[in-house]
């Protein structure tokens, strides 16, 4: 991937006229869009496909299909950088031309209830192409919100048409900090190096969701409960290489020392209760009593929870080998999946339905149907199904990126990265600037 730099999409925004040409929109001849023209880079295609609401959550199954409904476009494929470059680019238009209206705290909104703040909220819609620009005006009807579920499913909150606080604050996030979100997306992209197959699977990070891409349309999606703030997980690129059935799970040591620690000291019974085993160095037992489970340092044992509906890896274990010793799994507590916030994990990532992506991982393989890996499954016994081809996965962070279909998508920076990343970015970038002004150095820039 060609890397464009921060400087250098800086460098490209100050070029712009103040009524920036945008992809899709009138060329330079063309008059200038008026001030709540649908941007070409907003979701303005939505407004052909009306946004449903998902259907109900209650199964795995219903609610991955629910996700692969929203759509069928990857969020990261190779022209995701270049689709961010075109929605940066657009939002700044958008900010040189006074970006959107705040709505006030105290809005009340209802359907069918004509209401003091219902135009203001049609103009702020309207600006990011949620909304028809012959709607402007009237009370909260169907249009409306079928407006606002829109603009719920780009970013990420539940498509139920009403004004809820999470709703509202969305709203109100001011155009430049969307903008900042793009640049340090299209910046962390940049750095991320991806060999993209044929097939290959993506987790989007503060999207709490991944994507089964084959032939540059997603076939399956499902919700992943992703790290803790205080746990984050990882961005990686690796190669999925195999998929454990009825897996045991090896605790870390950190949790050992922590967390394990911890309910020995209330509870020397936890071990027991939990089917985890105390093991020395060559796999031998150990008796429980005789560790030091105070927490002042690590207990130079490995404890290891049995296989079974007990487990905290569930049924399924998906291996890809990487540096951070982070995976991809079943859970014991499905019920997490129907959350909205899913960050809960110590790093790994948790998949919903993941016995439907264990299918589809294994499709190449006939003799591993979805009703054979389930019938190993209910054997009870371990098994590891050596994959015959790779697939690339990669666990990406992106708070804002846009699809093929022109709908830009925002999340929340959960971790608080993407400031982190323009700062240091931007230091990087003085640096290098004064280098080239050093008498030393100033002749590499000529």
């Amino acid at each position: 991937m060609q890397r464009v730099t921060l400087v250098a999409l800086a460098t490209m925004l100050s070029a712009l006229p103040a009524f920036a040409q945008t992809a899709g929109a009138p060329g330079p001849a063309a008059a200038p869009q008026p001030h709540h023209a649908t941007p070409a880079a907003a979701p303005a295609a939505a407004q052909a496909n009306q946004a449903k609401p998902a259907a109900p959550a209650s199964t795995p199954e219903s609610r991955s299909a629910a996700a692969l409904a929203l759509s069928h476009e990857p969020t990261y494929d190779q022209g995701t950088a270049q689709r961010i470059r075109e929605a940066a680019l657009s939002y700044s238009d958008l900010a040189v031309r006074g970006g959107w209206p705040a709505i006030p705290a105290d809005a009340k909104f209802a359907l069918g209830v004509e209401g003091a703040n219902d135009d203001l909220l049609r103009k702020r819609l309207i600006i990011t192409g949620d909304l028809a620009t012959d709607k402007a005006s009237g009370a909260y009807d169907e249009a409306l919100a079928e407006a606002v579920k829109r603009f719920q499913v780009r970013h990420g909150l539940a498509a139920t048409g009403t004004v809820t606080p999470r709703t509202l604050a969305a709203l109100n996030v001011p155009v430049q900090k969307r903008i900042k979100q793009l640049e340090a997306s299209l910046e962390r992209l940049a750095q991320t190096d991806f060999q993209f197959g044929q097939r290959y699977v993506v987790v989007n990070i503060p999207a709490t969701f991944a994507e089964a891409v084959e032939d540059d349309k997603v076939v399956r999606r499902y919700r992943v409960i992703v790290g803790k703030t205080e746990k984050p997980s990882p961005t990686l690129t690796a190669e999925i290489t195999s998929v454990n059935l009825n897996p045991t799970w090896t605790v870390p040591s950190s949790i050992t020392k922590t967390e394990i620690s911890a309910h020995m000291r209330k509870d020397p019974t936890y071990l027991s209760r939990m089917h985890m085993d105390v093991l020395d160095a060559h796999d031998n037992p150990v008796d429980p009593a005789s560790v030091d489970w105070s927490g002042n340092h690590t207990p130079n044992v490995t404890v290891r929870q049995q296989n079974g509906t007990w487990n905290a890896l569930g049924a399924v274990k998906i291996d890809m080998p990487n540096s951070y010793s982070v995976y991809m799994h079943d859970t014991n507590q499905h019920s997490l999946f129907s959350d909205d916030y899913r960050f809960d994990s110590h790093g790994c990532s948790r998949v919903d339905n993941v016995r439907d992506l264990a299918a589809w991982l294994l499709k190449d393989q006939s003799q591993w149907t979805r009703a054979a890996i389930d019938a190993a499954i209910a054997t009870g016994q371990r098994q590891d199904v050596r994959m015959l081809k790779k697939v690339p996965v990669a666990w990406i962070y992106l708070t804002a990126w846009m699809t093929k279909d022109q709908t830009v998508q925002f999340r929340n920076d959960i971790y608080d990265q993407d400031q982190q990343l323009l700062e240091a970015t931007a230091e990087e970038a003085a640096f290098f600037n004064k280098a080239v002004e050093h008498p030393l150095t100033a002749h590499l820039a000529q």
